[in-house]
């Protein structure tokens, strides 16, 4: 081998090197607002695709007498949605229930929780991120009360022998 191809050679292993180090350094955790931001749009995001993907037909649905069925659970997990919003803009707000006989349609519950999920957001985006430093509320509990109910729409899915979005092909 020659001079020259043999630094080439070392060049090519020393570059492969470093760009190997490089992708496997640590990366930088979010701040307390990306990751509210990032989780509050995740979670969202996947109970809006359910909204959406769950049969019209079984909208009605409980799992059993006493519970919500399927449409005023969507519009009890917005209801979260609505309380971070009024509190993001500084309204003195309490968590109250959304009336779910306003959405009586699985059309109407979607749109309500799309409108639901644009509004927190926008002001979710709007709050400087040294507010998060000083608290999370009520951005955290928002997420961990949607989340929560983003399990209990898994089991609507799989009493009526449906495959939730999530854990179907993705598309």
């Amino acid at each position: 081998m020659t001079r020259i191809g043999s630094l080439l050679s070392t060049s090519a292993l020393v570059l492969a090197a470093a760009t190997s180090l490089l992708a496997q350094a640590p990366k930088q955790p979010p701040s307390p607002a990306q990751g509210i931001r990032n989780q509050f749009g995740y979670i969202n995001q996947k109970i809006l695709e359910m909204a959406k993907d769950f049969p019209e037909d079984k909208y009605e649905f409980k799992l059993k007498d006493e519970m919500r069925p399927f449409r005023e659970l969507i519009v009890h997990i917005l209801s979260g949605n609505v309380y971070a919003t009024k509190v993001g803009k500084g309204e003195k707000a309490q968590w109250d229930e959304v009336d779910a006989k306003l959405y009586p349609s699985k059309a109407a519950a979607v749109a309500a929780m799309e409108k639901s999920i644009t509004e927190a957001t926008a002001v979710l985006k709007g709050l400087s991120d040294d507010r998060f430093k000083e608290t999370l509320a009520p951005w955290l509990s928002v997420i961990e009360h949607s989340a929560e109910h983003y399990g209990l729409l898994v089991a609507y899915y799989r009493a009526n022998g449906l495959v939730p979005p999530e854990s179907g092909p993705k598309k």
